[in-house]
């Protein structure tokens, strides 16, 4: 990883060098403001969005980059030299910092940017962050090659928790603080408005789930809603867990879920955006009714700058989540 690193910083810095030829007669007044902007890098769309919610009509005056903007997944994405110069020159980086982000380290030590602010959401958790866990009926995950000893491996998906959020966006408006301290007293405001309206949308996840008629859900597709379903008590049984690139469920787990939907009655199987809901069909093939429905909650790692240009944020997203899980757990 380190020579990769190394081989997409050579590439960044002489694309950087070129670029600077290129525009060594432009406009001075022109550089002069571009200069001037805030650079903040971010890797996913909940941090971006937080960043603008956070930084209000500052944000206008931001370079504002997320970088898996074209919907590939955090799980298998890789920078590009052009990822790596951003991030190398930014004044803020926000990022997720689980396996997925092994890339991280190595860009970082390499940056140009020596008082750059960074957030990694998982650090920022600490003992609140949570390992992923493989439940019964879940597909095992492959074990290394070797016997090799595993270190813990952390669920990523932090952000799918509306409490998470509020700490996260907190810490994010703390570092913007520090990056552009002539608008603190802005993000301040801003940051606290954010976190009033995160408190009242974990108010209606608490009342639906304390209404609910039924409290499991089962997912026939990977489970990234660890930190969802344990914010309020809710049980959960899945084909995979959250961070697996299986795609092929076998035997014994379609046949395990199959039953559980006839155990508890359940009238709805879960799968999230985007997937081909191959594995929630043969599970509904397989129970005695035949008739479940399939319900789909958005985890937002397809969700693009297109999507934020139409009008989506964070918490519309949530939202919606809200309105999905509350059918199901009728």
């Amino acid at each position: 990883m380190k020579k990769y690193i190394a081989i997409l910083l050579a590439a960044a810095m002489a694309t950087l060098g070129i670029s600077a030829c290129r525009k060594e007669n432009s406009n001075k007044e022109t550089k002069v403001q571009k200069d001037s902007d805030i650079k903040v890098v971010t890797t996913i769309f909940p941090e971006y969005d937080w960043v603008r919610q956070i930084a209000g009509e500052e944000a206008d005056q931001m370079d504002i980059t997320m970088l898996l903007d074209n919907g590939v997944d955090l799980h298998s994405y890789q920078p590009t030299a052009e990822d790596i110069m951003k991030v190398s020159d930014c004044d803020l980086f926000v990022y997720v910092g689980g396996e997925s982000d092994a890339w991280v380290d190595d860009a970082l030590k390499q940056a140009k940017n020596k008082d750059m602010q960074v957030v990694n959401l998982l650090d920022v958790l600490g003992n609140n962050a949570k390992e992923e866990e493989v439940i019964e009926g879940m597909e095992p995950e492959e074990e290394k090659e070797g016997g090799e000893e595993e270190e813990p491996e952390y669920d990523e998906h932090v952000w799918l928790s509306v409490k998470n959020a509020e700490v996260l966006s907190k810490a994010i408006a703390d570092a913007l603080e520090k990056a552009d301290p002539d608008h603190k007293d802005i993000y301040q405001e801003n940051a606290s408005a954010y976190s009033e309206k995160l408190k009242d949308l974990d108010a209606k996840y608490q009342e639906v789930v304390d209404g609910a008629s039924q409290k499991t859900l089962l997912f026939g597709d990977r489970f990234p809603f660890r930190y969802l379903v344990d914010d309020y008590g809710l049980s959960y049984y899945a084909a995979f867990v959250g961070c697996s690139a299986e795609s092929e469920a076998s035997f014994d787990t379609i046949s395990f879920l199959a039953n559980k939907v006839d155990e508890l009655g359940l009238k709805d199987i879960m799968a999230i955006e985007n997937s081909n809901q191959k594995i929630a069909k043969t599970i509904i093939e397989n129970t005695k009714e035949k008739n479940q429905k399939i319900l789909t909650l958005d985890t937002m790692q397809s969700t693009t700058s297109d999507d934020v240009k139409n009008g989506t944020t964070y918490l519309s997203v949530m939202e919606k989540n809200l309105e999905v899980l509350k059918e199901a757990l009728q």
